[in-house]
């Protein structure tokens, strides 16, 4: 079956699911491939849940009788082709979004900001891959007016992949750290495999790219765009200045020269959120939002998902960025909680995964830094920091970790809780 014979299909029954157990009536499900699992082996049962369609790319699970299977020679490729016929179809414009860290933070303040004048299709949770980038498209309405698409990527290559399925007309590029160097190889790796999404926009016309003014490695990529700068310094597209971070982060900004200064306290934990914030300011300008609004956005957003949370228990406050971790975020985690005036500091921080073969360096350099913090406490878990030369406590995992907290009880202690999701340390927030 071809692409657009499908695409009239889909028409018909515009909710797409990859999963036999969320088959709403009229839908279609796309039979896709795992490490344990084999969707083809799932499509009859999706079509008695309810899926009006199933997709295969297996004969023996096609039943030529039943138009209601159809087979493909890739499920996955289809669903990306599908959902790149869609966009295109509809026109709708796309800002593309990476970086190695915030992009999800980003994303959503850029859609928080935007929903105030537009009505905005954006990515729901990090479902930023080569299967979420597609299902988000083809949730793509005619009433919408622009689309932010989250792209995420740990080797080289997948920016590209993502960026040729939504074709985005403006991107931007959060930042470039040290993370997935297992996949990518090196800190270049991770730069030119971001930068393939300014490679797309670069061949694209009239493409604009949002892009932080003083990121000299962004900067160094950014040849021959059209650029829209936002950052610290005066009169770029639009610039700002913290004004306090105690917790919470608050910056003042203005557009160009002669703009106004607008003051804004946000509910955001850490200086690292300044330049995730001042590119939604910048976004938000561009699209022709309202000051006032973009202000209103960014004071009512609230993280959630374990991103930068600040949480008040009875016994203890906690800062929680237990979502994920690489050395960069580690790092500026670290130095947002250091500069945080408080008497009793404690840090529980998890592994960093995916580090390859510079991974003990890496955590031995969280380490270091740590040394000259001060803090009252430091418990570190998991075997990479296990490797490396300290005098501070460590554990295996997390359930080590709550038994030690069971029987210590602190008080009136301010938490950081930060390490990569598959070390699990959101497990500790109920017994703090």
């Amino acid at each position: 079956m071809t692409i657009p014979a499908l695409y009239q299909i889909y028409l018909q029954c515009p909710i797409v699911t990859t999963d036999s157990r969320n088959c709403l009536e009229g839908s279609i499900f796309f039979a896709l491939k795992g490490e344990t699992f084999n969707g083809n082996s799932f499509a009859s049962k999706a079509l008695k849940e309810g899926c009006s369609y199933a997709v295969v790319d297996e004969a023996q699970y096609a039943d030529p009788e039943n138009k209601h299977i159809i087979l493909v020679d890739d499920s996955l490729k289809t669903l990306q082709m599908l959902a790149n016929f869609h966009r295109k179809q509809l026109g709708t414009r796309v800002i593309g979004i990476t970086g190695t860290n915030g992009k999800t933070t980003t994303k959503e303040l850029i859609a928080a900001v935007l929903s105030e004048s537009h009505n905005v299709l954006y990515t729901q949770g990090n479902l930023n891959n080569h299967i979420g980038v597609p299902l988000t498209l083809l949730k793509l309405r005619a009433h919408h007016n622009l689309a932010v698409i989250e792209m995420g990527a740990n080797h080289p290559g997948e920016i590209k992949t993502l960026v040729n399925i939504a074709e985005p007309n403006y991107g931007i590029i959060t930042n470039v750290g040290k993370a997935h160097l297992e996949g990518f190889g090196s800190f270049e790796g991770v730069i030119k495999t971001k930068g393939e999404l300014y490679d797309f926009l670069r061949q694209k016309e009239d493409s604009i790219v949002f892009i932080q003014n003083e990121n000299p490695f962004l900067i160094d990529i950014a040849d021959g765009l059209t650029l829209i700068r936002y950052g610290v310094t005066e009169n770029l597209y639009v610039n700002g200045k913290i004004t306090s971070c105690s917790p919470y982060l608050a910056f003042d900004w203005k557009a160009g020269k002669d703009g106004n200064i607008h003051h804004v306290q946000t509910q955001l934990i850490g200086e690292y959120n300044f330049d995730n914030a001042l590119a939604a300011v910048a976004i938000g300008r561009f699209f022709g939002v309202e000051p006032a609004k973009i202000d209103h956005a960014l004071i009512n957003y609230k993280p959630q998902n374990s991103r930068s949370q600040l949480k008040e228990t009875e016994s203890n406050k906690l800062i929680i960025d237990a979502y994920n971790a690489n050395p960069t975020s580690m790092m500026a985690a670290l130095r947002n909680f250091k500069r945080i005036d408080a008497k009793h500091k404690f840090v529980i921080l998890g592994d960093m995964k995916e580090l390859g073969e510079s991974s003990i360096e890496e955590h031995q350099k969280i380490v270091d830094f740590i040394d000259s913090c001060h803090f009252e406490r430091v418990i570190l878990i998991g075997d990479q920091f296990a490797q490396t030369t300290h005098t501070y406590d460590t554990y295996e995992n997390i359930s080590e970790v709550i038994k030690a907290i069971n029987k210590d009880k602190p008080k009136g202690c301010y938490f950081l809780i930060k390490g990569s999701n598959s070390m699990k340390l959101g497990l500790i927030i109920e017994h703090l």
